[in-house]
């Protein structure tokens, strides 16, 4: 399998690496976010810009942009817009959607853009097609906040979104017994063993399924989110706990 190197950062190799979100709303509650995110032991963050009010005046989410990179350094960024679809803070046409992750590409305002895989499927290949042209990574995504799919079908997911061309595949699924977790980690390490040729990144949301969030080494999800303030989805744990105890697992 390849891995993807952000920065000093290599995903798909090692310890699962740790990515922290930013959720304000304002420029200034961002940059407080993003001194938190840098003294956090992560090693990436990602910049919920759904919550971020000015999210579609371009010129200030790349100023905005700017001075976060100012704070966090050499760390890589991944710009996310979740859509109200997919559990985010906001609805958008696919129009609207397109134009915003092209802005996100053509002007490097990120190293890394979530783009949801299962949009219009043209509209995702030109958006994979233009990232590519200005060497951003792409991070296909998949959300189900009602329920974890059979393991087929989780295993399917992450193949399409394999074969459409993202750098980085992504599932994130909602478990409503304990046994949803064990179909989650069976298909992560099905995957892992028969179809990765890439990076990937699976997790159980909720307390119930915390174990997912650390057990990528094993089972072959190679990144994890953290919390370093504000949470962006449901089971996240402090990135500083979650780095010792992925330091435990690895030794």
């Amino acid at each position: 399998m390849r891995t993807v190197k952000v920065n000093q950062i290599e995903l798909g190799s090692g310890i699962p690496k740790i990515c922290v979100p930013m959720t304000g709303s304002t420029k200034e509650r961002l940059l407080e976010e993003a001194v938190e995110a840098r003294t956090s032991g992560a090693d990436l963050v990602e910049w919920r810009i759904d919550w971020y009010d000015d999210v579609f005046d371009y010129e200030q989410l790349k100023s905005t942009a700017n001075l976060i990179k100012q704070i966090i350094g050499d760390m890589p960024m991944l710009m996310t817009f979740r859509t109200t679809e997919e559990g985010g803070q906001k609805a958008v046409s696919n129009e609207k959607y397109e134009e915003l992750i092209k802005v996100i590409c053509e002007h490097n305002i990120a190293d890394m853009v979530d783009v949801e895989a299962f949009k219009e499927e043209e509209m995702v290949k030109r958006l994979i097609a233009i990232a590519k042209e200005t060497e951003v990574i792409t991070v296909g995504s998949n959300h189900d906040f009602d329920k974890t799919p059979s393991k087929d079908e989780i295993v399917q997911r992450l193949c399409y979104m394999q074969n459409i061309g993202f750098n980085i595949t992504k599932i994130a699924v909602m478990p409503q017994k304990e046994r949803d977790v064990l179909t989650l980690l069976d298909a992560t390490l099905t995957m892992k063993e028969c179809y990765a040729d890439r990076p990937f990144i699976t997790m159980s949301m909720t307390k119930m399924g915390a174990v997912s969030r650390m057990a990528g080494e094993c089972f072959g999800s190679c990144l994890t989110f953290g919390t370093a303030g504000a949470s962006s989805a449901p089971g996240q744990i402090d990135a500083k706990e979650l780095k010792v105890i992925l330091g435990l697992l690895h030794e």
